[in-house]
């Protein structure tokens, strides 16, 4: 090894989805919304002129903060904005997770979590989830220094009751929880209602998935007025200009189209139904998945196989190499046409 790599700060990254450069695939690997973003977006977009580049943006966000903060009936100051949920939860972990002690999330859960804690070097244990998939509450009864999940969990999907939430917040009163609820819009009770009652909670959200702009990478999280100021305390001795003034004005035009967030949710939650119908009748079996895409396995294709017949067909799925769910697939819900030209192309190969 030369002398200056001795000093270097080594991790194993986070591997993110394909992105596919040829045209005329069917992309079902990301979770990325298959619709395009409100109208208001592109409306808003029109408006903006160069000369908004030439200065530097509101280091506040105050119009995007402002948007989300009516939208959800909390107080601006409850608010924190980032780029995507991802700079979120980076700038929570290295915040709040400084005790020490280890921090805990699922064994099988975002892959994101265990690289955050390698990087900032924040000791962890992953207790694991039971054999249906599900997040054990009682696991997180005990000493800890911060505990972070999704809710929906991914890749699984499945979502963990509010009480459970509520149970696991009781027992951990002197250390962050933070729910991550990338997937909430597509099913279950969001835990922002719990916010006035544990000081502790931190809720984090994203545009990516039901705001339809993953492309534009717009987070946020709620939390009490000390939580998000630490927050900012962070943001600002890192970086005082996270939020580019696009992502500020697009994101508060989608912010205030409720109706057409409300109605796309609707499409993918119906499309979804539908996908758990055909793919059953197709010999699949899965979670009784509440996000915007599906975890299946097939009672006798492997997954791997299936992954690669999929990908030589111009149809991407994720597929994970990790122990129990290598034999899953995690499928994006798409258009319904886009998920007809995948049951096509099943029955097909499985000569159903």
């Amino acid at each position: 090894m030369r002398e200056w790599e001795k000093n270097i700060r080594k991790v194993t990254p986070y591997t993110p989805g394909e992105q596919p450069k040829q045209q005329n695939v069917i992309k079902l690997n990301t979770n990325e919304n298959p619709y395009p973003p409100s109208p208001k977006v592109a409306e808003a977009l029109r408006r903006m002129t160069t000369e908004t580049m030439r200065k530097y943006p509101d280091p506040t966000a105050r119009e995007l903060r402002d948007a989300i903060a009516a939208e959800y009936r909390v107080r601006p100051e409850q608010v924190f904005v980032g780029v995507g949920s991802d700079d979120v939860l980076a700038m929570a972990f290295l915040t709040f997770f400084n005790s020490g002690k280890p921090i805990l999330f699922p064994d099988i859960t975002y892959s994101f979590y265990d690289v955050w804690a390698g990087l900032f070097q924040i000791p962890y244990e992953r207790p694991a989830l039971n054999e249906r998939f599900e997040i054990v509450k009682e696991d997180y009864f005990r000493e800890n220094g911060g505990i972070v999940f999704p809710n929906p969990n991914a890749p699984t999907g499945l979502q963990m009751p509010l009480s459970d939430i509520e149970e696991i917040l009781r027992h951990n009163r002197d250390v962050i929880v933070i729910v991550d609820e990338a997937y909430i819009d597509f099913g279950g009770a969001s835990a922002l209602g719990l916010l006035e009652k544990y000081e502790n909670l931190l809720v984090v959200q994203t545009f990516s998935k039901s705001r339809c702009m993953a492309g534009m990478r717009v987070g946020f999280a709620f939390g009490c007025e000390d939580l998000i100021r630490c927050l900012n305390d962070v943001k600002y001795s890192y970086n005082s200009y996270t939020m580019n003034e696009a992502a500020i004005r697009l994101g508060a035009a989608a912010v205030s189209d409720h109706a057409y967030f409300s109605e796309t949710c609707r499409k993918i939650r119906d499309t979804r139904e539908d996908a758990k119908r055909k793919l059953a009748q197709l010999g699949f079996s899965f979670t009784d998945s509440q996000a915007n895409f599906l975890f299946v396995t097939h009672e006798s294709c492997p997954a791997r196989e299936l992954f690669g017949a999929l990908r030589a067909a111009g149809i991407y799925v994720r597929y994970f190499d990790k122990p129990r769910i290598d034999n899953y697939l995690r499928i994006t819900v798409g258009t319904d046409e886009e998920m007809e030209a995948l049951y096509r192309f099943l029955r097909q190969y499985l000569k159903k």
